[in-house]
């Protein structure tokens, strides 16, 4: 693919290159741009590259349209409390590249990012440039995340990762084996199992929430009672809060809620936590029906704080009356063990995502080879980073959350930008 050439130079300096054409990469252009910081957007694909390429087909937002918003740019739609489909996000992304007319070059791969005088090298497939800082937004979800347990999987067996799979005409006819109970694994195995083959869900840890609460989106109640904009600093175990699976949500015309209640109604079978393959075999936890329990004690603990909220407010009577919900306890113990080969032909792993940094070569990894940041603010003078889980506050990783981040994050650049020594102008004109 040919770079879109949206400057004048191709290689050479800039102040800041921003790694990402993402949501998350053109709000930081944006705020970059109202401060007149110098600066080209990366991308290695198009603009809102991973929403076309690397979504199932299914997939809509967990947030409903009024929620979709970046810097001095909203959804206008004529669908508010709809879900946008991946393609529909795609579209509102580069329309609002369009808008705020973003330094772009597209079909860019960065291939390293290293210390240079002054600041920082990048290279890439169509040249190197020198800036003095660089913004990582290449996203969270780069790298499906695969257990260690999958090495003992029988190679008869099917494996596909949420980044491979796109729609059940994939897999082998037969049984399906989901691993994950996040908002992904639950569609997932909604979805697979109304194609007519029989689907088993692997639970661990996870966040139950009802779509709708007392009448309003519970993503309205996560708002406005403050919760997505809790910091970080707030919370009693910040890395713990940062790893928190995404909650059990769909995003559908009715509005519907999907948990693990609804899925055993529909006939996927329930099974705790896989924890190894011996001979054959998938092992799954005993812990199930506590593992459920805690997950239905602190969605309870949060319903009660927007009772409290809305009783505190006067918003109690704009809407219905406050509601609990049945608990998750399976009706019966669930089994321990399936054949793989026999019970199980494909096994979907919905167990997450990571990022990918393989390309950043400086000292700013711990010995997990996890990044190093204070709010975005990376051990490495000049670095910073968006869209990671509450990377700031609760809502980060939401596309509505990126307009605090980096007004935050830009300020704190600029002032980076302030300290230091300006390069000497260099590159081929266009």
């Amino acid at each position: 693919m040919t770079p879109t050439r949206s400057m004048r130079r191709v290689g050479g300096t800039v102040d800041v290159l921003v790694i990402g054409a993402g949501h998350s990469g053109l709000a930081m252009s944006r705020a970059l741009s109202l401060r007149s910081i110098d600066h080209l957007v990366i991308e290695r694909g198009e603009v809102a590259n991973s929403w076309r390429r690397e979504r199932w087909d299914s997939l809509r937002l967990l947030t409903p349209n009024w929620m979709s918003r970046l810097p001095d740019y909203r959804y206008q739609g004529d669908d508010p409390d709809g879900y946008m489909a991946a393609g529909e996000v795609a579209e509102f992304v580069s329309q609002y590249a369009t808008t705020i007319a973003a330094p772009v070059i597209t079909g860019t791969t960065v291939t390293r990012v290293e210390p240079a005088a002054g600041g920082y090298r990048v290279a890439t497939n169509h040249g190197e440039w020198r800036c003095r800082a660089v913004v990582l937004a290449s996203g969270a979800c780069t790298l499906p995340v695969v257990p260690k347990v999958a090495e003992g999987v029988p190679v008869s067996v099917s494996q596909v990762t949420t980044h491979a799979y796109r729609n059940p005409s994939q897999l082998e006819e037969g049984g399906v084996l989901v691993v994950g109970a996040s908002a992904t694994g639950l569609q997932l195995a909604q979805e697979i199992h109304a194609s007519g083959r029989p689907v088993t869900l692997a639970v661990g840890e996870h966040v139950r929430m009802p779509r709708l609460y007392r009448g309003r989106d519970v993503q309205w109640w996560m708002l406005a009672a403050g919760v997505l904009d809790q910091c970080l600093e707030e919370m009693d175990d910040p890395l713990r809060a940062r790893r928190l699976p995404s909650p059990q949500l769909v995003g559908t015309r009715e509005r519907a809620t999907l948990d693990l209640n609804v899925l055993r109604e529909q006939g996927v079978e329930i099974v705790g936590r896989l924890m190894g393959v011996r001979d054959g075999r998938a092992q799954f936890s005993g812990s199930l029906r506590n593992v459920c329990a805690l997950a239905d004690l602190k969605m309870n603990r949060l319903l009660a704080l927007f009772d409290e909220w809305a009783e505190r407010t006067g918003v109690d009577v704009e809407v219905g009356p406050p509601e609990r919900y049945a608990g998750t306890v399976p009706d019966t113990a669930p089994r321990l063990g399936l054949t793989l080969g026999q019970d199980v032909r494909t096994i979907v792993w919905a167990t997450g995502y990571r990022p990918d940094f393989s390309w950043l070569d400086v000292p700013a990894f711990d010995r997990r080879g996890q990044l190093k940041h204070d709010g975005g603010v990376v051990e490495a003078p000049g670095i910073y980073v968006l869209g990671l889980p509450f990377l700031r506050r609760r809502k980060s990783s939401f596309m509505h959350g990126a307009e605090d981040d980096v007004r935050d994050l830009g300020a704190h650049l600029a002032q980076h930008l302030d300290r230091t020594v300006p390069l000497q102008v260099s590159g081929v004109a266009m």
